[in-house]
């Protein structure tokens, strides 16, 4: 291949490279996963005959899906070995590597509640639910994709949705109230105050901690209001000289925190009539190394 061929090629694959990194890292939850599958994507990329492709797109998206699935069902014995909760990969999303978030759908299916509720899906269950939930994408389409029926792909994303749908009512809020209960969380755990953190959290909320066996964390989910809310107050009360700084991850309000002498955790939450129902904290470095 000569080199004019070579640039082409890779701009072809740069003018879709927003939207293909966020098919891939929806579907894997790991940006240095979806970094990978966008590699072996190019190498395929530059090996078929480009005349021939008629949508540059629509091919990539194929190639970037199959072989995201693979991964997907390569790493399921790896994950049985993982200490503790496996949680997303947290992504800075200002500015958005995956493009603009201006669409609902593109900005929910990235959150980090969504993407943990997706890992109880099979591979194609995934595949179905990213391309036509965020994407939008036609069943025909996602058949062609997929090689499979229109009649299947829509019978996965009925499954799919069926076992997420009772979860997913769990994280409705919008952006603003986000906002709100994250300061407020913030502010009541660093004061110490389990009187203002009992009235933010909801009575089933669940603390998921994913520490990967390099930090400290919590080794299974933390569950009900009142251990949640001692179990904050322990790591975020007075006395505890942290760093908090705000920031954007995943398309909702967050904050990275430095504890001395424990490391860097990504906070982000889920919730619903105006109460935090989940917590999603993530100090596993091997996901923060864009955070140092």
């Amino acid at each position: 291949m000569t080199l004019p061929d070579a640039t082409q090629a890779a701009g072809a694959l740069d003018a879709h490279r927003p939207m293909l990194l966020g098919l891939a890292y929806r579907l894997l939850g790991s940006r240095h996963d979806a970094e990978d599958v966008l590699q072996e994507a190019y190498v395929r990329w530059l090996g078929v005959d480009r005349g021939a492709v008629a949508e540059p797109r629509r091919y990539l998206s194929r190639v970037v899906t199959r072989l995201a699935l693979d991964r997907l069902r390569a790493r399921r014995a790896a994950r049985e070995t993982y200490v503790g909760p496996w949680l997303p990969e947290p992504v800075r999303t200002t500015p958005s590597p995956f493009g603009p978030l201006d669409a609902v759908e593109l900005r929910d299916s990235l959150s980090t509640a969504l993407l943990h509720l997706l890992e109880r899906l099979s591979p194609p269950e995934r595949a179905v639910y990213v391309l036509h939930t965020a994407f939008e994408l036609p069943y025909a389409e996602i058949a062609g994709i997929l090689d499979r029926s229109v009649a299947d792909c829509r019978q996965l994303h009925h499954r799919a949705a069926a076992r997420i749908g009772q979860d997913r009512r769990r994280f409705t809020a919008g952006r603003a109230e986000q906002e709100r209960l994250l300061e407020a969380f913030l502010a009541a755990a660093r004061d110490g105050d389990l009187a203002a953190l009992t009235g933010l959290v909801a009575t089933d909320a669940t603390a998921w901690t994913d520490g990967g066996g390099r930090v400290k964390a919590a080794r299974n989910p933390v569950t009900g209001a009142d251990r949640v809310v001692r179990f904050f107050a322990g790591i975020y009360g007075p006395g505890r000289r942290l760093t908090v700084r705000r920031v954007e991850l995943n398309g909702q309000p967050g904050a990275l925190i430095v504890r001395p002498g424990a490391g860097m955790y990504a906070l982000t939450l889920a919730a619903a009539g105006g109460r935090i129902t989940a917590f999603h904290v993530v100090g596993n470095p091997d996901k923060l190394r864009w955070a140092n």
